[in-house]
């Protein structure tokens, strides 16, 4: 039985330049996790342990109907109440995350509800897999950039990205979103790769939309 490879499949969504590029996204499905505190901390770490338990649980499901999928990369989106812009302006402990790990085409709401609710009896302990939920994302046009470095020189490519939003008359519109292709617990900090990624639409749509106020 081959196994399906979602980084193979979806190539595109998987990769990105050193320079910022505008590519657009269609439709995908997740299993998903949201929480808020420091990225360091003991409720970061348990949201995440949760979504993989679920998210290897539906693979099991799949497998037995010979559908079986390697689990891929770990994303995340990001932000704080008000700007999603302003997160390094205020204390990790107030940021505001949401977890994902995309699942093949074929995965289902129910395979997702049935591999939480096996994982909830097996892991009683863990309970915040009574929040992992399956979710549909749709971001369309985005501005992306592959980071190579620690995530604290992130800033560094956000201004690369941001500086490319504003030059090509793009504005924001979504949630600021990394996937993780690198383990930080296996990779050296200067060499880890985060793919940071942004939904746009056009400045005059969005100063439309807003009223004609637009940072």
């Amino acid at each position: 039985m081959e196994k399906l490879d979602l980084g193979k499949l979806y190539k595109s969504y998987y990769t990105a330049k050193a320079k910022p590029q505008l590519i657009a996204f269609e439709t995908a499905h997740y299993a998903s996790i949201t929480g808020q505190g420091d990225p360091d901390g003991e409720t970061f770490a348990r949201a995440t342990e949760a979504l993989y338990t679920v998210s290897y649980g539906v693979k099991g499901l799949c497998k037995g109907k010979e559908q079986d999928f390697t689990v891929p990369k770990l994303e995340g989106l990001w932000w704080v109440d008000g700007d999603p812009r302003q997160a390094l302006e205020v204390p990790r402990a107030e940021w505001r995350w949401k977890l994902l790990i995309r699942m093949p085409a074929y995965v289902t709401i129910e395979q997702v509800e049935e591999a939480r609710q096996q994982a909830m009896k097996k892991k009683k302990e863990l309970v915040e897999l009574g929040d992992v939920r399956f979710e549909e994302l749709h971001e369309g046009q985005c501005v992306q950039m592959l980071h190579v470095g620690p995530y604290a020189t992130e800033p560094e490519t956000l201004r690369q990205m941001e500086d490319f939003i504003h030059a090509e008359g793009w504005a924001y519109a979504g949630l600021h979103h990394e996937i993780y292709l690198s383990d930080s617990r296996r990779v050296e900090p200067a060499k880890m790769k985060t793919i940071l990624r942004h939904p746009v639409t056009r400045r005059e749509k969005a100063e439309v939309e807003n009223g004609g106020l637009l940072k």
